[in-house]
This record gives C-alpha cells, structure tokens and sequence, in this order.
C-alpha cells in the first residue's frame, strides 16, 4: 500500500473521503488490484497515514543518549539524560534517526570500535545521503538548537541543551522535496 500511496503525487485535497483513481496514476497496479478483487482507488485518508509514516521514518529524531538499549534487546527511555551539551548540540552526529537502523549494520568492526552498543544503536544523522538535507541553527540567543529538515520541507526539530527537552513538528504540504539532490 505504501508503494501505491508513494505514486501519487500533487497536494492534498482536505476531504477525508476523497478518492485518488489508481487507474489514472499507475495502470499496471490498477490491474494488479483489480485482479486481487480490490477496488483500484486510494482514498485521502489512507494517503494522509502513510505518508506521516513516511515522514515520522524518514526524519523522526532523537538526541543522543534519550534512549537506551539494554543487553537483552528492548529501547527505553534514559532516565539519566540531561540533555546534550551546547557543543555536542551543534553537531549533526549527535542526533540519530528514531527507526531500526540501516546504515549501522553496514559499518566496519573498526567504525564500530568507537560506539557505545547502549546508546549508539541508532543512525547518525551525518551520513544521511544527500549530504546537506539538515540545516542546523541557533536560536534565542543559543539556548535551543533546531534542526530543519530540506528533504521533508516543514518538519522542525528543537532540543534545549543541558535539559530533557526535545521534539519535533511537521507543518508542510506532505510533499517530499525530490528536487533536492539538485538544489544542493
């Protein structure tokens, strides 16, 4: 479903109930689903969940050391984070994308000499490809770092050094910028 969903493109409408003609957009999965016996629509609704999944995959974010994973396997949150420094709060390496890790499974035993298997059991933000798609700013004077994504144009990341505070918002079209490789 997400793969059909991805397909189609332009803006939403704002009608929950409206229906996107697969047919139109993709005549191979229209067939394929009307061969299943399903209907070859998407409805807005569907599109509006799977495209938050895409972007909460794509650009969800946590600090360094918020979460912890323990030797048997299960994330929880760490009780004993107090925030990155204002130093570390500037580097993109201090933040980790919030889904199962990709690019982890594929470093070196050498790059992964270094990691703390507690903490460091996510993706780093510094190798997410194209370079540049996070724009990184000081605001009120450097008391919150804000990470803002140009890949998924809209979504904002703050984190208040020294403290617990960390979150993100997306306020955006839910288009993903395509033409961003280029832009760079």
């Amino acid at each position: 479903m997400l793969a059909l969903i991805e397909q189609v493109k332009g803006r939403f409408q704002g009608d929950p109930s409206f229906e996107y003609n697969l047919s139109e957009i993709n005549a191979e999965a229209a067939a394929r689903l009307i061969e299943s016996g399903k209907e070859p629509v998407i409805k807005e609704e569907a599109r509006l969940i799977a495209t938050i999944e895409q972007i909460d995959r794509a650009v969800g974010i946590v600090p360094r050391g918020a979460f912890v994973k323990t030797p048997l396997g299960p994330v929880h949150e760490n009780r004993h984070f107090e925030g990155l420094s204002l130093v570390e709060a500037k580097k993109l390496s201090s933040y980790f994308h919030f889904t199962e890790p990709v690019n982890l499974k594929n470093k070196t035993l050498l790059e992964k000499a270094d990691l703390d298997p507690s903490t460091d059991f996510l993706d780093s933000l510094e190798h997410d490809i194209p370079r540049g798609s996070w724009s990184i700013q000081l605001e009120k004077g450097g008391t919150v770092v804000v990470l803002r994504s140009l890949l998924w144009l809209g979504l904002t990341f703050y984190h208040v050094p020294t403290t617990k505070q960390f979150g993100y918002v997306y306020f955006g079209t839910g288009e993903k910028n395509l033409d961003l490789p280029f832009m760079l």
